[in-house]
């Protein structure tokens, strides 16, 4: 094998290996993204007329 040979072998695995980490980090962006949106969202909604106001007695 020529040195240029080994030259490109050593190019092409770095540009994989790059491609990979990239891959991963967006993978792992996407997994927070998703976890914060699920976050964001709330559990459960407050009925805006059909619910009950409870009074505390603080004079007592």
């Amino acid at each position: 094998m020529t040195t240029s040979e080994r030259s490109i072998e050593q190019a092409l695995a770095l540009v994989a290996q790059s491609r990979d980490l990239r891959e991963r980090a967006e993978a792992r962006r996407r997994d927070l993204r998703r976890k914060t949106e699920m976050i964001a969202k709330p559990l459960y909604i407050l009925k805006k007329n059909g619910g009950r106001q409870l009074s505390l007695k603080l004079d007592s």
